[in-house]
């Protein structure tokens, strides 16, 4: 068992209905239904809002001893104002919501209803750390680096943190296709305690249960625009899976092994939701046209598969006018095609779905397969390589006094053994390295830094502020970017340090706009 450390922490001021509001989303009713304390038109405008969408509940208790071999003493809160009105007095909450609940006894102190399927809607993922030996910042780098990036909140106890990932927007989980959003969801959650493995995340953790309730003298990081959609957390998921060689998802499925809507590629494809293509490259009217070729071929009649594929087309970032499904549809149904095309499939998992390992494609009863290429024609992986020696080398040379090393670009290439022009072309892909050049001529010097060390070099500096000199701190940290150039790592940098440090969103450290990279 981990062992406690006693470390002091400092909260920070944040709203805590803003907070709730984050989390919950519409998951509760905003006000009690009886004896609220908001006044009428409050109440009026929250029932407005409220009628939009479905309400759950979710469970609160008074204190860790509340969780009993028995079962869970505590109770059932479905309005916001309750969560905001009790939270001084309560330790711990579901922060998903949940669609059916009750009590388990006579005098209605053990609740029942917490199990994953009876889950209403997922809010958020959180990740538990059951120690304070690492701290926050480390936490927050170990994010930015091996996870999904930076979390909403982390919460901190007497014995370590919670760090909550909160979604732009609720999944909400049915029984359709036997829980496959559910599905989706715990591999996520997983991926997530896996990717913070340096900070001593529980992997064990109970992905959608009691977690600690965000508190005014427990919340010690607050930024609460940090939310990603599901699109993202899926993208980001499948990259963590290619990466430890496990299947893309494990989807339960009714479907018989012979069809092909049950194979890993066709499910791969629905999953890929950034799907647009572009000049000379096939894109999304390709995937929609072979998953309609499939529904074909598997018997479903015309409405039944224009509904599917209306469906998946909605869930793009980028989706198609319905007049051009209509016109794919019709192509698909025409009879001029007898299947799926092996080159398009394996075309289209190459470019859309990014899974290095190899993926099975069943077509009627022939089997081909599209094969992870060999490491010399991954350019990208190439790049890749460079760019993970460059860093360890940049870390390694570091000192803590300040967040760059100094270099010339002939004896970076001679150090880490990359050639000048790979070097360069790595520069204008890479979201982790950062330089500045200072003086010319001769006089010239040549900074390097990576993004999480200036973003640790920031935080140091930011924790170790105080009130009366924090303007001449932020304009030490906004005269270093201004002298960065603008390879691909600076946006992705400034992005960080505006997070880091304002929470307006729309404040920002430096006059330059910053871009889409990253």
């Amino acid at each position: 068992m981990t062992q406690a450390v006693s470390v002091k922490y400092e909260s920070v001021n944040v709203d805590l209905q803003k907070v709730y509001d984050v989390i919950v989303h519409e998951g509760l009713t905003t006000y009690k239904k009886k004896h609220s304390n908001a006044a009428l038109p409050l109440q009026v405008k929250g029932a407005k809002v409220d009628a939009r969408s479905k309400k759950g509940a979710v469970f609160v208790v008074r204190s860790k001893a509340d969780f009993q071999t028995k079962g869970v003493k505590g109770y059932i809160v479905t309005s916001k104002e309750t969560l905001l009105e009790d939270a001084s007095g309560l330790t711990h909450f579901t922060p998903n919501v949940y669609r059916k609940y009750g009590y388990a006894d006579e005098n209605r102190r053990m609740i029942r209803g917490f199990e994953e399927r009876n889950l209403l809607q997922i809010n958020t993922f959180v990740v538990d750390i059951d120690t304070l030996k690492h701290s926050v910042q480390d936490i927050l780098l170990a994010c930015m680096d091996y996870s999904i990036g930076l979390p909403t909140l982390i919460i901190a106890s007497e014995r370590g943190y919670q760090v909550y990932f909160v979604l732009e927007q609720p999944l909400f989980i049915s029984n359709k296709n036997d829980f496959k959003g559910l599905a989706v969801a715990k591999r996520i959650a997983d991926n997530l305690k896996r990717s913070l493995k340096t900070v001593d995340a529980d992997i064990f953790c109970n992905n959608f249960g009691f977690f600690r309730l965000p508190k005014a003298t427990n919340i010690v990081f607050a930024q609460l625009q940090n939310t990603y959609s599901m699109a993202e957390y899926i993208n980001w998921s499948m990259g963590q899976d290619d990466d430890i060689d496990r299947p893309l998802f494990v989807v339960p499925t009714k479907l018989s092994k012979a069809s092909v809507i049950d194979s890993e590629w066709f499910q791969a494809l629905v999953q890929a939701v950034d799907v647009k293509g572009k000049k000379g490259q096939i894109g999304r009217n390709n995937v929609i046209f072979t998953l309609a070729l499939v529904c074909f071929s598997e018997g479903w009649d015309n409405a039944r598969t224009f509904d599917f594929i209306d469906e998946y087309n909605s869930r793009l970032r980028n989706p198609l006018q319905g007049t051009a499904l209509q016109s794919i549809l019709n192509s698909a149904y025409s009879g001029k095609y007898k299947g799926a095309s092996k080159e398009y499939i394996e075309a289209l998992l190459e470019i859309h779905v990014h899974n290095g390992q190899s993926i099975p494609v069943y077509m009627a009863k022939q089997v081909w397969y599209k094969f992870k290429k060999e490491r010399q024609d991954r350019t990208r992986s190439h790049y890749n390589e460079w760019e993970e020696d460059l860093i360890n080398y940049i870390t390694a040379e570091n000192n803590p006094s300040e967040p760059f090393i100094w270099r010339s670009q002939n004896e970076i290439c001679k150090a880490v053994g990359i050639p000048q022009s790979t070097l360069n072309q790595m520069l204008k892909v890479s979201t982790k390295i950062v330089k500045t050049v200072t003086g010319k001529g001769r006089y010239a010097k040549t900074g390097w830094t990576t993004v999480n060390l200036f973003i640790q070099h920031a935080i140091n500096l930011i924790q170790t502020a105080k009130a009366s000199y924090r303007k001449q701190l932020l304009q030490v940290v906004k005269e270093w970017t201004e002298e960065l150039e603008e390879v691909a790592g600076y946006n992705h940098l400034l992005r960080y340090l505006n997070q880091l440090i304002f929470n307006n969103s729309e404040r920002t450290l430096v006059k330059k706009p910053l871009g889409n990279s990253g």
